[in-house]
Order: structure tokens, then C-alpha cells, then sequence
């Protein structure tokens, strides 16, 4: 039996599902505005279009769960105050830390499509908002979140120190 006092405390899944599905619709319409936007070769003119400032708001909410952890992420907090009351009691809780990787997994991504889109790389912005959002849809949608999938391989790789 296990009496540490550090127990990492355990979310609640449904959680990183409900931010999923907010996320799931905001990279669509990233997607969306960055088809519709005509290329531009000026920096200013790309770095005040809808799709980039969209995109840009997303990098932030994701370094924010990346960085600050899963359980201070704001999609997180919106989903403990007016979902989580409204719900049963989850069949089971997880490790924050799975879910915070993929914080940092979707960061990244969406990271690099910002910088893709400000050197003027074609179609960059809206190719990693893509890989986001299939990543981002299949948790939804499935319960399959890919950047947990990867924290596992690499913990099991022994690439990575699993939390305690």
C-alpha cells in the first residue's frame, strides 16, 4: 500500500475529450480561413490573417496545457466548473501526464505552422493545423489520443521517465 503524500493526483478523461472537441472544431476552421487566404508575400499581411491568429491562439492554449499541466489547462478548468458537475462519476481516472505530453505533442505541431507560415511556406500553417486536427478529432471523437499513444512508446522505450 502505497502512503506517499505525493501521489500525483488523477484527472478525470473526459476532460482531455471535452477540450479535444473544442479544439477539434477551432483547428476546422483554421483550416478553413487558411484555404480561403490568398498567399502573401509580405510578413505583416501573413501574420494578421484570421487562420494564423486562430492558429497562434491555439499554440498558446496548447503550451499552456504543456507547460502549466493538463489539470490548470483552460479547457480543463471550463470542463471541472460547468461539465463535470452536470456528469456521473467517471468509470475511472488517468495520470495527468500523458495528456500533458500531448499538450506539448500539439504544440509543437502547431508551433512549426506558425513558423511555416511566417518564413511563407505554402500551405504550412494549414498542413500542421490538419495533422492537429486528426489528432485532435480521434480524441474526440474515439477516446484515442495520439500523444498519450507516443508518451507510452517512449516510456516504454525507456526514452522518457514516466511520472510519478
Amino acid at each position: 500500500m502505497n502512503t506517499s503524500s505525493k501521489a500525483t493526483p488523477q484527472i478525470d478523461p473526459r476532460g482531455p475529450r471535452f477540450g479535444a472537441a473544442i479544439t477539434t472544431v477551432l483547428l476546422l476552421i483554421t483550416i478553413a480561413l487558411g484555404l480561403q487566404a490568398p498567399a502573401s508575400s509580405d510578413l505583416a499581411a501573413r501574420a494578421t490573417e484570421p487562420a494564423f491568429l486562430l492558429l497562434a491562439v491555439l499554440t498558446l492554449i496548447f503550451a499552456w496545457g504543456a507547460f502549466a499541466g493538463i489539470a490548470r489547462h483552460p479547457y480543463g478548468l471550463i470542463f471541472k466548473a460547468l461539465v463535470r458537475p452536470r456528469l456521473g462519476a467517471p468509470e475511472y481516472m488517468e495520470a495527468p501526464a500523458p495528456p500533458t505530453f500531448a499538450q506539448l505533442i500539439g504544440f509543437l505541431v502547431s508551433a512549426t505552422g506558425i513558423v511555416l507560415h511566417l518564413v511563407g511556406v505554402p500551405w504550412g500553417l494549414v498542413v500542421a493545423a490538419s495533422v492537429a486536427f486528426v489528432a485532435a478529432f480521434l480524441n474526440a471523437v474515439f477516446g484515442l489520443c495520439l500523444g498519450c499513444e507516443m508518451y507510452a512508446l517512449l516510456v516504454r522505450a525507456k526514452l522518457i521517465r514516466p511520472s510519478v
